[in-house]
């Protein structure tokens, strides 16, 4: 390389945290030392608001576009993102075609008193700011209040703390990347709570038209990672999903084939709409299509009745 690559990333603790394996994973794989590459952070309108929900001031795009920007005007040469917190269509002029090996895209539970979901005591308060996890977690006890918690996880850890609630679900991948794995009081299976598209994997953005760089991080794509992303992305992309839209999707590879579940939720949480489908790891692409298709067949054919 002519210049030092330049990453831009969140400010987050974990954010940064991203960052740092992304750079090590091009330096594993390439001749570039840790001289060659910087990481640049960059404070995003959805880390400046705490108080509301991403949907109601403009969507996961909070957490992206000002990266994005950067990347746009060559500020950055690589843009790092939480795939989960990603748009479902690209922004043009961008390739979002590069993805590390996936951590855990499982969910967990953080209670004060450690317990379970299903030990709580009657009408718990669970901080949350998806509308994903509060009908998921409804399913499983309807008795539970959900009530909006924003921040990185050491500020949601201290309002737990401060008992201002009784739980917090959070993912596993951010929790096992900040070491903080002692904290966890339940593992959901990613049937009991199919995990938000694309969760646990770490996105790595170029400009389209920057073969250099793009060449660059070919070689460190993790094609099973790659395969899973596109199935659950597609999903969302037939969805049109964004924050206010209540969507999981999981996909998982066992010998040659490629396995996805996805459900949709109405928006007031009270109608669950389910698709599990099973197709040949090349056809990742088509099979998240469709089952998009099917949930969203299945959801109008609801609300035609």
């Amino acid at each position: 390389m002519k210049k030092k690559i330049i990453i831009g990333s969140r400010a987050s603790k974990l954010a940064l945290i991203y960052a740092q394996i992304a750079k090590d994973e091009i330096i594993r794989n390439t001749n570039l030392s840790s001289d060659d590459i910087l990481i640049k952070k960059i404070i995003t309108q959805g880390d400046q608001v705490q108080n509301m929900r991403l949907s109601e001031v403009g969507g996961k795009g909070l957490f992206s576009s000002k990266i994005e920007k950067e990347l746009q005007d060559k500020k950055i040469d690589v843009a790092v993102h939480a795939l989960k917190d990603l748009p479902a269509i690209e922004t043009n002029g961008l390739i979002t075609d590069i993805f590390l090996e996936r951590n855990d895209p499982r969910e967990i539970l953080i209670t004060a008193n450690n317990k379970k979901l299903k030990e709580l005591k009657q009408n718990s308060i669970i901080g949350t700011s998806s509308y994903r996890r509060e009908f998921q977690v409804k399913k499983i006890r309807q008795d539970v209040q959900c009530e909006l918690i924003r921040g990185n996880v050491d500020t949601r850890i201290k309002k737990l703390n401060d008992k201002l609630y009784d739980a917090i679900i959070l993912s596993y991948a951010g929790i096992k990347s900040l070491n903080m794995s002692e904290q966890i009081s339940e593992i959901f299976s990613v049937s009991d709570i199919i995990p938000s598209v694309g969760q646990g994997i770490i996105s790595l953005q170029c400009r389209e038209n920057d073969n250099e760089i793009f060449s660059l991080l070919k070689k460190i794509n993790h094609k099973e990672t790659y395969q899973r992303a596109i199935a659950e992305r597609n999903v969302l992309k037939v969805l049109e999903g964004d924050c206010n839209t209540a969507i999981g999707a999981h996909a998982s590879i066992e010998r040659n084939k490629i396995i996805l579940e996805a459900e949709l939720f109405s928006l007031d949480g009270t109608k669950r709409f389910y698709e599990k489908k099973v197709s040949e790891i090349e056809n990742a692409n088509k099979l998240g299509e469709e089952v998009g298709e099917i949930l969203k067949l299945k959801s109008n054919n609801t609300y035609k009745k």
